[in-house]
């Protein structure tokens, strides 16, 4: 009897699997084949900052003197500049940012350049020193003190934003007194007031408590070591005794203690501004240069 052997074959795989898929996936699937997809990417960055036009678009000069007599004689009238015993201190260069803030720079340089030179003949009436001095305080001509035209623009800037962009931030910063400024109330008060007194820098550090408080129009192009001289006059500084007495004569409402204070920090020399101008250039404007 013969056997036959059965061979065992082994099972077939099963049918592949068919997937199913959406048309649109098809097509995608497609297009990644021949080409790269490139897709437009989201940019988290900021637009640039735009910053404050410091072009200097004007130039004036201002001479700062000694008048050693005035304290003794006080002859000289209405005008400082006949002081007969002058000493020069030194003149200095300031560049104005007529695009920055157009009225601030045309009034100043009215006050500079106008027929009378309004600034000319009046005293410096506060030097900070390491920080700043200031100059043109209105009041009466015969105690050196600033008389403006009444025919200045009224200056709108000073409730403007971006007047306040620049700020203090070394020596040789000219700008506006607005928080610094101490014209008398009843002046403040009259409908044709124009406030034009100025402080500048002195350096060496600086000064961001006037930041945003005041306006920076201009810097100091020439005659910082004028400006080093300038904040190196000696000026009157009270006692802590006196400073203590004069809080206490402001708490109960004295009105002595402003009259007092008044003297504070004045120097204690006669320093003036002898004469003042406007710088003529072949080429008026300079490229912007932030202060």
């Amino acid at each position: 009897m013969t056997t036959t052997a059965t061979a065992t074959l082994p099972p077939y795989p099963p049918p592949p699997t068919k997937l199913h898929l959406p048309r649109r996936s098809l097509l995608f699937l497609s297009a990644t084949t021949t080409t790269t997809l490139s897709l437009p990417s989201l940019s988290t960055a900021s637009p640039p900052i735009k910053q404050p036009d410091t072009t200097i678009t004007d130039r004036v000069f201002m001479d700062f003197s000694i008048c050693p007599s005035y304290f003794q004689t006080r002859t000289l009238g209405s005008d400082l500049a006949s002081c007969p015993d002058s000493e020069l201190v030194g003149r200095i260069v300031l560049g104005l940012y007529g695009n920055l803030v157009p009225i601030t720079v045309s009034n100043f340089k009215a006050m500079c350049t106008g027929a009378s030179g309004y600034y000319k003949g009046t005293l410096i009436q506060k030097i900070f020193p390491g920080r700043y001095f200031m100059a043109g305080r209105q009041g009466r001509r015969d105690k050196g003190e600033v008389k403006p035209p009444v025919n200045l623009v009224r200056n709108t800037e000073s409730v403007e934003p971006k007047a306040f962009e620049l700020g203090h931030t070394k020596g040789g910063v000219l700008s506006l007194c607005l928080s610094e400024n101490d014209d008398e109330d009843d002046i403040k008060l009259d409908p044709d007031y124009h406030n034009v007194e100025f402080m500048i820098t002195t350096g060496p550090g600086p000064c961001p408590d006037l930041d945003g408080r005041n306006i920076v129009f201009g810097s100091v192009l020439e005659g910082m070591d004028v400006v080093a001289n300038i904040s190196s006059i000696p000026t009157y500084k009270p006692g802590e005794r006196v400073r203590q007495y004069n809080d206490f004569a402001e708490f109960i409402g004295d009105e002595r203690a402003k009259s007092a204070r008044a003297i504070w920090d004045r120097p204690q020399k006669t320093l003036y501004i002898s004469n003042c101008g406007e710088v003529k250039v072949t080429k008026p404007t300079l490229s912007p240069s932030l202060p």
